[in-house]
């Protein structure tokens, strides 16, 4: 049963990625902690995390 899921499971996340975009149209533009707007390069790869607090 294992094994069934996690092929379907492949299959699946292999039909995702092949419907995505190579690359963003637009630039990809977020918010700091401090409010200040952050626009990411669209012409070179870049990686970015989040780090999230619960208060």
């Amino acid at each position: 049963m294992k094994k069934k899921f996690m092929i379907l499971l492949g299959i699946v996340l292999f039909v995702l990625t092949a419907c995505g975009k190579d690359q963003a149209q637009e630039a990809i533009t977020l918010k700091d902690q401090t409010g200040n707007e952050v626009t990411f390069p669209q012409d070179k790869p870049s990686a970015f995390f989040f780090i999230t607090t619960y208060t």
